[in-house]
């Protein structure tokens, strides 16, 4: 596609982007490198991540044998031992959400920092911009195998049970060096959220808006909104959607419209939804709406239970009737 598709500005809104973002071909310019290397050691892990919550099949058949069987001390030992290497890929995923934070930190600080308007930012530093959509497209796809897989929960609070029980006598011990009772802690509160990875990101940005307190918070938002609408004209757009060399980019376009879409909503003082939204809610909403079913329900459920403004008195009761 080029690095820039060039295309007349959108007249729905003044602020309507005049460009389109390459995610399937942006290459880091020399100014660009030093972030992109960064973030781009994180991203690399991601597929290994997903990989990894999808082929996690959880111990739920061991735990049951060893609740109901609470004096055979073989039936705990294996229990025991089928969920510790679960909680050392279960500290992985954890561990891997924090280092998605501090790279969209500095994504963040790079594609807001004056004298460049977020959307100056956005249409000379593509390749940023791509991993930008790239940790959100993670992020919604992380978050929709996790809803899907009870058995997280479940064995994470069978280790933390048996833990806090003193039930462990001699069997392993090596996976309290792994997870102490501090980690634990803090990946009971990540594993308790519905979509654990949206929150980190959501409470991200947040923290990025309050400690760079010179920083206008438009700047963050006019970001959000920005490729919220470039992502809204790529999919509504025939000729352009059209020159995706692959059926996943239309995917990838959708998650990362709704991904920036939440970040907006926790980020604003009004939300997403507000009359005075620089984002067409309206028009996101038929966008995904004219999609496969299957393709955007996950997407559409996003909206409606991570937003933070969707059920506000402010929010146009039209709006809310297409996401019901």
């Amino acid at each position: 596609m080029g690095n820039l598709l060039k295309v007349l500005t959108c007249t729905e809104f003044e602020q309507g982007p005049n460009f389109f973002l390459d995610f399937e071909n942006a290459q880091p310019t020399d100014g660009e490198r030093e972030v992109w290397n960064q973030v781009n050691s994180v991203l690399q892990e991601s597929e290994s991540i997903l990989g990894g919550l999808q082929s996690y099949k959880g111990a739920g058949q061991e735990i049951r044998d060893a609740i109901q069987n609470p004096s055979d001390h073989s039936l705990q030992e294996k229990a025991w031992n089928s969920v510790c290497p679960l909680v050392i890929k279960l500290k992985r995923f954890y561990s891997f959400s924090l280092k998605l934070e501090k790279a969209l930190q500095s994504l963040l600080e790079s594609l807001t920092c004056p004298p460049l308007t977020p959307t100056q930012h956005l249409e000379r530093e593509q390749a940023l911009a791509k991993q930008f959509a790239e940790i959100l497209h993670f992020t919604l796809r992380f978050d929709e195998l996790k809803m899907r897989n009870p058995a997280i929960q479940n064995d994470f609070s069978y280790y933390r049970r048996t833990i806090s029980r003193n039930q462990i006598n001699n069997m392993n011990l090596d996976i309290e060096n792994e997870v102490n009772n501090e980690m634990a802690n803090r990946m009971s509160l990540f594993y308790a959220e519905a979509t654990p990875m949206l929150k980190t990101l959501s409470n991200a940005t947040t923290s990025f808006v309050t400690e760079n307190k010179t920083l206008p918070l438009e700047n963050t938002t006019d970001c959000l909104s920005t490729m919220a609408s470039v992502c809204k004209v790529m999919l509504e757009t025939p000729e352009y959607s059209s020159r995706f060399s692959s059926e996943d980019t239309l995917l990838f376009c959708m998650r990362v419209m709704v991904g920036v879409i939440i970040l907006y909503d926790h980020v604003h003082p009004n939300g997403a939804f507000n009359k005075s939204s620089k984002i067409d809610m309206k028009g996101c909403i038929k966008v995904l709406k004219d999609q496969p079913a299957d393709n955007v329900e996950g997407l559409l459920n996003a909206l409606k239970f991570t937003t933070k403004h969707l059920n506000d008195e402010t929010t146009p009761k039209n709006i809310r009737t297409m996401l019901q």
